[in-house]
């Protein structure tokens, strides 16, 4: 009878503990003009095939990737990290102090080992091939774990949207209770975007873009990733935006069918934006392809054509580019 008395007050106790955490309010503060209430919640988010459920916000989070490394900047986050990896090239000036305050576990992708080490409790890739067996684990290993895993939708899927983009962003500062900053963000993203519309002319024809990645036989490009929606607010048109896919191979001969007047190169790795130059202007393909003989390039970096932060300085390259 004691022990049964015992365990009626306990619960009681334990109610009272849910109910008064479900009735409390959370402290607010202020970060950069945008007040944030610190109360945890339970997030649920649909990622992909796999759902999130969180019940504590994050405080030990790792980045693969530098577009999701900089989302997570962009957002103040520095401070719930304790790793990153994989930059394309340097980040932002503005971000540059919080980038310099978090581990860099590996040039590259880092192996689950130094993962591990970092003992993190989040981690949040860019690409899918950031979570395999052969580097940190898959999404469902490190679930065994107990680390919760993201994967950034809009560059998963074909044909993301800039609210793709934005989604991501929301899915993010749900996850780590900053609601107030990601709307911040997304409207002045919106507001960027709005004002460089504004500098394209209304009475010029669509130019017709080449993006080009890389290759040699056989050019890489733009199908449908991002860049091809930057390309359609600039006011141009990307000339292999009918194929399906993000990112595809297609030939020379087809370039030369759709005559580019403009070739955006893609700027990363070791071969450089002027080597990919010297390249396409010496191609004895290429020798009547508008874009060659006007010379017309723009060099885009790597950074600026993933589907996170800089969609805004992606346009401006662009709308720079052509007019």
């Amino acid at each position: 009878m004691k022990k049964l008395l015992q365990k009626a007050i306990l619960g009681l106790g334990v109610a009272a503990i849910v109910v008064a955490c479900s009735e409390a309010v959370g402290t607010n503060q202020q970060v950069n003009g945008v007040e944030e209430t610190s109360q945890n919640e339970v997030v649920e988010i649909q990622n992909g095939d796999h759902t999130l459920t969180i019940s504590e916000v994050p405080t030990r989070a790792v980045t693969l990737n530098q577009h999701v490394t900089e989302v997570m900047l962009a957002l103040g986050l520095e401070d719930h990290m304790v790793g990153t990896a994989y930059l394309d090239d340097e980040v932002l000036p503005e971000w540059k102090e919080a980038y310099e305050s978090i581990p860099v576990l590996a040039k590259r992708s880092p192996s689950q080992e130094a993962f591990l080490d970092v003992e993190p409790d989040f981690a949040y890739a860019g690409w899918s091939s950031a979570f395999n067996e052969e580097g940190i684990g898959s999404i469902e290993q490190l679930q065994s774990f107990g680390i919760n895993a993201y994967l950034h939708q809009s560059s998963t899927i074909v044909g993301p949207t800039l609210e793709d983009i934005y989604d991501d962003i929301r899915n993010i500062a749900k996850i780590f209770n900053v609601r107030g900053r990601g709307e911040a963000l997304i409207s002045e993203l919106d507001d960027d975007i709005e004002q460089l519309k504004k500098r394209i002319p209304s009475d010029q024809s669509e130019a017709r873009v080449f993006i080009y990645d890389s290759g040699d036989t056989a050019p890489f490009t733009v199908g449908q990733n991002f860049l091809n929606q930057i390309i359609t607010l600039a006011g141009a048109t990307n000339i292999f935006s009918d194929v399906d896919k993000n990112w595809a191979e297609v030939s020379w001969e087809e370039v030369v069918e759709r005559d580019p007047e403009v070739i955006i190169i893609v700027d990363y790795g070791e071969i450089t934006a002027d080597q990919k130059r010297h390249q396409l202007l010496t191609h004895p393909a290429l020798t009547d392809v508008t874009a060659i003989k006007d010379e017309n390039f723009i060099v885009l970096p790597l950074s600026s054509a993933a589907e996170g932060v800089r969609v805004a300085k992606a346009l401006e390259i662009v709308v720079e580019g052509l007019y």
